[in-house]
């Protein structure tokens, strides 16, 4: 396991000191641990996104594309 080196305030940090109950690096971790993955599952809905955008323009495209007046210069 990493070790991580936080500067807090001193008013945090004396907060902190009141609730000695909570093991605030073990809630660091959770909080670090579920904002990555809050982090990958946005990254993975904008590439799924982008791929879905192409998808969804090569279909407009082909369906403009492909048409009678564009296959009559198939014999020129």
């Amino acid at each position: 396991m990493t070790n991580v080196t936080l500067s807090i305030d001193d008013a945090v940090y004396n907060k902190m000191k009141l609730h000695s109950e909570i093991k605030w690096s073990e809630f660091i971790r959770k909080c670090i641990k579920q904002r990555v993955a809050e982090m990958e599952k946005i990254k993975n809905i904008m590439e799924n996104e982008s791929i879905m955008n192409m998808f969804a323009s090569q279909e407009i495209l082909k369906k403009d594309w492909d048409n009678k007046m564009d296959e009559r210069w198939n014999n020129v």
